[in-house]
């Protein structure tokens, strides 16, 4: 409920100017203001918050402070000893992660008769894609083609998207949609059975398939069922801590800790597929976010240690619309399906300063600029927002839209006497996605044998930033990609002496570049805790 007199006499412009608002359709950016903005205002281009890395296969390039310490990081491993002379589990292919990226992964491996094993820090299904609202993106419609998804996606991401990642996203997604709904999903249909498709920012056609705003976890619902289903075998509160290779140096299973009572296991494997998601709960630049508890980059670092090379690493995705207000739920993702409804982005004085569906990047430091640079932010006692105009979207499609299209959001505010039907909504940019990440080929392989990886932990697939929707398309894509080829390639492989060289390696490494930083990698789990000394 607002209260604040600020709040309140900013909202009251608002409300004035909504008649007005409500008729504009504000002139897209040129792509060379879209730069000008970037660079003055986009948190990935302010150069005092990266680091440049001294080690490892990315040395010389710069990537976020808090990603630098725990990529150079010290092992959890180091000091202790691990037998890895009689494994506690065999595989096929283990699959690190319970995500939709994991959980895709490990039904097509199934399915291709592998014998297969999920480990997940949490509890399956406890990751990103459960968070995930707005939709997934698929050009399957008469007016649509896989060629203008790829022309929107490949310029949404700078031209930086590795095309052959790319093309595999497009092409694939109308049968990953036919999947999912075959498995079970319940996708947004109009009453012949065709599905509802919207826009999204950046996307040149509505290709944006919805459950109404609750879609990752409607997909992730959907998957967890099949994992269980299957009597796939999950171990859930068990963390990858470092990986294995053999004595050819192809990656050959992981060290796993149990996150209770910290007691390590040897998982061996002819081949591992990384799904461990993004890293918005290292909260870089000190911005919230809406990743979930989990997303701590750990598949970057084993990864990096073992000494498989990262794209784009120092490149981030900051959704545009994180709630700024009540302070409950500070960070939480408020959907870009808002916008595509229909609410527009409007400023303190009640002013619409920009298109409400340019890209995610221009979008946030859009917002970003109106309340650093001009003023017209509204303050909040966390600092400062702008308005996301929900009683627009009741005006352009109707009364009971909201309801009906966006329910989750409804009630997320509703808790806290906020009626977004009635009454408009502040936001603010919040950390949200990982663009960059580890380098694969179109097999979903790494640069290191057998080392597969999907989801979140990819880098390459978006270029340097994602249009909405393409996040829950690659978790399948590329899950199921993983999946099938890692079950093949398992079919082929003789793991030779498992060993765990390359961590004291990378140790000695470190000392030779006298690192001061000691920090213990991978972080695992945030620390909200505040210790006074």
């Amino acid at each position: 409920m607002y209260q604040d007199q600020h709040i309140l006499d900013s909202m009251r412009l608002v409300e004035a100017a909504r008649a007005e608002n409500v008729k504009l359709n504000p002139r897209r950016m040129t792509a060379e203001e879209k730069e000008q903005l970037l660079a003055a205002f986009h948190p990935d281009f302010r150069q005092d918050q990266f680091s440049k890395l001294e080690i490892g296969p990315n040395a010389g390039e710069k990537v976020p402070h808090e990603l630098a310490a725990l990529l150079q990081g010290k092992s959890r491993l180091a000091g202790k000893n691990v037998d890895l002379s009689n494994p506690d589990y065999d595989v096929d292919v283990l699959v690190i992660g319970g995500g939709g990226a994991g959980a895709s992964a490990a039904v097509e491996a199934d399915e291709a008769g592998a014998k297969i094993m999920v480990v997940t820090k949490l509890r399956m299904g406890d990751a990103n894609t459960m968070m995930a609202e707005g939709g997934i993106q698929a050009a399957d419609k008469p007016n649509d083609s896989p060629a203008q998804h790829f022309l929107d996606a490949y310029g949404g991401g700078h031209f930086a998207a590795q095309k052959d990642l790319l093309y595999k996203l497009v092409t694939e997604a109308p049968e990953a949609i036919q999947w999912l709904s075959n498995l079970g999903v319940e996708f947004d249909k109009m009453p012949d059975g065709t599905m509802v498709t919207t826009h999204g920012g950046g996307t040149s056609r509505k290709r944006m398939h919805a459950a109404k705003d609750y879609s990752g976890a409607e997909i992730m619902r959907t998957l967890r069922d099949e994992v269980l289903n299957r009597n796939i075998p999950v171990l859930d509160y068990t963390a990858a801590i470092e990986l294995i290779k053999d004595d050819q140096g192809h990656c050959a299973g992981a060290v796993l800790m149990n996150m209770e009572n910290g007691e390590l296991y040897v998982a061996k494997a002819k081949t591992v597929i990384l799904a461990t998601g993004g890293a918005g709960r290292l909260h870089y630049q000190g911005f919230p976010t809406s990743n979930h508890y989990g997303a701590t980059a750990d598949g970057l670092v084993l990864a990096y240690r073992a000494g498989a090379r990262l794209l784009y690493p120092d490149t981030l995705q900051y959704h545009p619309t994180g709630a700024a207000f009540p302070a409950q739920i500070f960070g939480a993702l408020v959907t870009e399906k808002v916008r595509s409804l229909g609410a527009m982005l409007i400023n303190a004085k009640g002013e619409a300063f920009m298109n409400p569906l340019e890209t995610r990047d221009v979008s946030a430091a859009s917002i970003i600029r109106e309340c650093s640079q001009r003023g017209n932010g509204v303050k909040t006692p966390a600092g400062e927002a702008v308005w996301l105009d929900t009683p627009m979207i009741e005006i352009k499609g109707g009364e009971g839209t909201i309801e009906k299209r966006i329910p989750a959001m409804m009630r997320m505010f509703g808790k806290y006497g906020i009626d977004i039907r009635k009454e408009p909504i502040l936001i603010y940019p919040t950390l949200h996605y990982q663009n960059g990440g580890i380098k694969i080929s179109d097999d979903g392989q790494s640069d290191i044998e057998n080392l597969f990886v999907a989801g979140e932990a990819v880098g390459g697939i978006h270029g340097r930033n994602r249009l909405m929707g393409n996040s829950l398309l690659d978790i399948i894509v590329f899950g199921r990609n993983a999946g099938r080829n890692a079950a093949a390639k398992a079919k082929s492989v003789t793991v030779g002496a498992l060993n765990i060289d390359h961590v004291a390696e990378f140790e000695a490494i470190r000392q030779g570049a006298k690192l001061e930083d000691d920090t213990v990698s991978p972080k695992l789990l945030p620390n909200y805790t505040r210790i006074k000394e």
